[in-house]
């Protein structure tokens, strides 16, 4: 594991922003990519795409099984389909058209969750995904990938692409600080340390990256070395990177912008308990939706912050064995 973060963390893109750029670049360059949307590609960013391609883009209305059911047959045409929806509508509205006609037969079909997580902020708990990745996690064969930045973001839809098999890649709503180095490739499976460390590792996704980094600088300034390592591919994870980071730090904390059940948190206790368990923490939802909200307001409400994440490191490394 290398390595990559920039010196600095100035405020970049959104993720979705990310997506919609990078997803129109795509199209230049592979002529069999299609898009479907359901009515949203202002908000999905996938507008980009329809005004570059629009014999190449298909609105099917506010219909997210439908917006499944018509993706599945292109695919099955021979088309790589994407298609983008607020998180929690692809994910939970569709999730047996996605099961049915995208997973078991194991076809070519792209799916963005935009809007993820309780960053959607004033438009309240309807449409914010917070169980997304475990419903994604769920679904036999389907990748599930989570970008912390924008730089992540279009290197992770150049990988997508490539693979021949459903993904789910989880987008958010706000602007969002850049921590990879620009050029960044993005490996499915693979795990990215962005800070090196010895008593803890902080491993997150997601939003939570940029707030694990800060984490790190302010239990450095309290005598703590912090291991930061982002977890952007969930499914399939990085077994090996858990197991070093578990070794070689002898604690972890896991954070991310998703409930407690199912989530990241969920897969890394699974790996961790079979390969070298060592004390874990974990920072999340817990269990429970949110509410409408300015997003750093509920940020800071729901305990998803750098401090939080400090907190839970703190209490972790005093269960480690001495």
């Amino acid at each position: 594991m290398e390595v990559i973060a920039p010196a600095a963390r100035p405020l970049g893109k959104s993720t979705r922003e990310a997506f919609g750029e990078a997803l129109r670049d795509l199209g230049y360059a592979r002529p069999d990519v299609v898009v479907v949307d359901a009515d949203l590609n202002t908000s999905t960013r996938t507008q980009l795409f329809a005004e570059a391609f629009p014999d190449r883009f298909y609105n099917v209305g506010i219909a997210e099984s439908n917006l499944v059911g018509v993706a599945s047959g292109l695919a099955a045409c021979g088309k790589q389909v994407w298609i983008a929806s607020f998180g929690v509508f692809l994910l939970a509205n569709a999730f047996d058209q996605l099961r049915m006609s995208v997973a078991l037969p194991r076809l070519n079909v792209k799916l963005v969750g935009t809007h993820t997580g309780i960053t959607v902020g004033e438009d309240g708990p309807s449409q914010m995904a917070v169980e997304d990745m475990a419903l994604a996690c769920a679904l036999a064969g389907v990748r599930v990938f989570v970008p912390a930045d924008e730089v992540e973001t279009r290197a992770m839809v150049q990988a997508a692409a490539e693979i021949d098999g459903p993904v789910y890649i989880r987008c958010g709503r706000p602007p969002v600080p850049v921590v990879h180095e620009s050029g960044c490739v993005f490996r499915p499976g693979r795990a990215t340390v962005l800070r090196e460390g010895s008593d803890l590792t902080l491993a997150a996704n997601g939003i939570m990256v940029a707030a694990s980094l800060d984490a790190a600088e302010e239990l450095a300034r309290q005598g703590l070395s912090a291991r930061v390592l982002n977890l952007s591919s969930v499914k399939p994870i990085d077994e090996d990177a858990l197991e070093q980071a578990a070794r070689e730090t002898g604690a972890l904390v896991v954070a991310e912008e998703h409930l407690a059940h199912g989530g990241l948190g969920s897969i890394v206790a699974r790996v961790l308990s079979a390969r070298y368990p060592v004390p874990l923490g974990f920072v999340n939802l817990g269990d429970t939706y949110a509410e409408s909200g300015e997003p750093r307001a509920l940020l800071e409400r729901y305990g998803l912050t750098a401090g939080a994440i400090a907190q839970a490191a703190r209490a972790v490394v005093l269960r480690k064995p001495t």
